[in-house]
């Protein structure tokens, strides 16, 4: 029996890799906010969640054929550099206020996913336990 490889542990670990990933961008962004010709990064790592959840024995069915099917496309984060905007006198495209934002949104992403296996961890603690 394999308690922690089930598709949703996956998921979640999944989901934190990305959290990290996308820290770490917003984190050059701030960090690079003078600098001349910088060009901020963005992250996209969603495709690798729908891809953990596509491997599992998750199926979704769609009721019309309007709905979206579940798909990934790619194969790892995705870490894209913005060319074609310039916010500052040289050169830089880092809007601090936008990165402070992205940092905010990613920090409830990211502790969300944390609670969510600290309850799967306190549900297995409990069964452990015997339900006491």
């Amino acid at each position: 029996m394999d308690l922690f490889g089930s598709s949703s542990f996956k998921a979640l670990e999944i989901g934190l890799q990305g959290a990290q990933i996308r820290q770490n961008a917003i984190s050059q962004n701030i960090a690079n906010v003078d600098t001349p010709n910088y060009k901020a990064k963005t992250v996209s790592f969603k495709h690798l969640l729908n891809e953990e959840v596509n491997k599992g024995s998750f199926e979704a069915t769609r009721t019309n054929d309007k709905h979206f099917q579940f798909s990934s496309v790619a194969k790892g984060p995705i870490v894209q550099s913005n060319q074609n905007t310039m916010y500052n006198h040289n050169q830089n495209n880092v809007d601090i206020d936008r990165e402070m934002a992205e940092l905010a949104k990613n920090q409830i992403y990211y502790n969300a996913l944390i609670s969510r296996i600290s309850g799967r961890f306190n549900s297995l603690q409990t069964v452990i336990r015997g339900g006491r």
